[in-house]
């Protein structure tokens, strides 16, 4: 009787998940686009930008980090910088849902 082999788990990164209604994606669009520098400078290593093919007005944005701490500390300077001012976060309609993902590889041994 044969056992079988147990996969091997790699860890990739950790992905900050944010979701939330918008009033106008080119509004919101604007917005996250004069803030790509300071995900440069927070270590965002990559990222998505999705919709629903259902609802034009919900967002979902997925920045992909080396570390939960940077992460984190970006997650910080959206709560207390960007979506705390109206100014800095026009387009979003409600308070983002948010969650710190870490990323996996499997691979069978």
């Amino acid at each position: 009787m044969g056992t079988e082999p147990r996969p091997s788990y790699v860890r990739l990164m950790t992905t900050l998940h944010i979701e939330h209604p918008i009033t106008d994606y080119d509004t919101w669009l604007a917005a996250f686009d004069r803030f790509a520098g300071a995900r440069r400078q927070a270590g965002v290593t990559g990222g998505r930008v999705a919709r629903p093919v259902d609802d034009p007005r919900y967002v979902v944005v997925s920045l992909d980090f080396d570390t939960a701490e940077r992460a984190a500390g970006f997650l910080r300077f959206l709560e207390t910088t960007v979506w705390a001012s109206p100014a800095n976060a026009p387009g979003l309609d409600g308070r983002p849902r948010t969650a710190l993902l870490e990323a996996e590889r499997v691979a069978v041994v």
